[in-house]
């Protein structure tokens, strides 16, 4: 092991989409309707037997579904506070992923009726460890048509202890069937303002220098995705050398900053095409798609 980088340092870092990612409800940004209607389901008892989670990648789909699985089985959850104290013995090995009660699987890699036969066969069981057994089913469009038939039974008369969670980034491929017996949630995209607020949040708790300009451009890049959100920050971060500036961050996304899109606005008002061609040199200089130039300009008009 190199003396620069000992093993235990190694070790200990983390991305932030990792570092930052909730483990509580109150800590979820963006999916408030989300929240209130998994908060009261908590508050009064009444759970749902399956859920289906929609939405695009990065809205945090397997998160809340992490959190509803610890609030379940937590050791010290209340009545009138549902959120998970995130330090029993349940809410730790969930984190972890070594709760023996708790079971992520992903459709994409075990689609078949096989895999599917096996999980339904152990859902019979009673919990081991915790008060409820959680199975999240992650891309749960992937999955053949006969493991949706072979899931369908469970789904309509589970057993009493047993939770589904299933989510998907294309609903439309999810069975009519499987639909009705589940209680859907639609998390949204969230806003560029919204993200803005929580990176400046992370790089204020990290002590990272930033500017507002750099922070949102990647909120804007981001297209209401949080982790492609932090993904970016922590590219922007390595970009400039342990600081987010606006110059790194437009250069590491090839986009156009906004006083060249303005002179570009202003040649063709003009109708200066000596002008034009001369930016247009400076655009391709700098590496920058056309097509984001193109939607910059399109962005500034609609903005006017």
């Amino acid at each position: 092991m190199d003396p620069l980088f000992p093993e235990d340092a190694v070790s200990q870092h983390q991305v932030l989409a990792r570092k930052w990612r909730p483990r509580k409800f109150a800590s979820l940004v963006g999916q408030e309707h989300v929240v209130k209607a998994l908060r009261h389901g908590l508050k009064t008892g009444r759970i749902h037997h399956a859920y289906l989670l929609t939405g695009t990648r990065g809205v945090g789909k397997t998160t809340i579904a992490r959190i509803l699985a610890k609030a379940l089985n937590c050791e010290q959850v209340e009545r009138d506070d549902p959120d998970p104290c995130g330090l029993c013995s349940s809410c730790l090995q969930i984190d972890r992923g070594r709760y023996v009660d708790y079971l992520e699987l992903d459709a994409a890699s075990h689609r078949g009726v096989e895999e599917m036969a096996q999980l339904l066969e152990n859902a019979i069981y009673a919990p081991t460890l915790g008060r409820w057994k959680v199975y999240v089913i992650d891309e749960v469009h992937m999955l053949s048509n006969h493991a949706f038939n072979a899931m369908l039974k469970t789904l309509e008369e589970p057993p009493g202890h047993v939770v589904f969670v299933l989510a998907t980034t294309d609903p439309q491929k999810v069975p009519v069937t499987v639909l009705s017996r589940c209680l859907q949630l639609s998390l949204r995209n969230m806003s560029p303002q919204a993200i803005a607020e929580h990176l400046s949040t992370v790089l204020h708790e990290e002590q990272i220098a930033y500017e507002s300009d750099a922070i949102n451009q990647i909120a804007k890049s981001a297209a209401g995705s949080m982790r492609d959100a932090l993904s970016l920050l922590d590219q922007a971060i390595s970009h400039g050398a342990g600081a987010v500036r606006s110059a790194e961050v437009l250069a590491m996304l090839g986009a156009i900053d906004r006083d060249k899109v303005a002179l570009i606005m202003d040649a063709l008002l003009d109708a200066n095409p000596r002008q034009l061609c001369a930016l247009a040199e400076e655009v391709c200089a700098l590496g920058i798609d056309a097509a984001a130039v193109l939607q910059a300009l399109a962005q500034l008009v609609q903005d006017l």
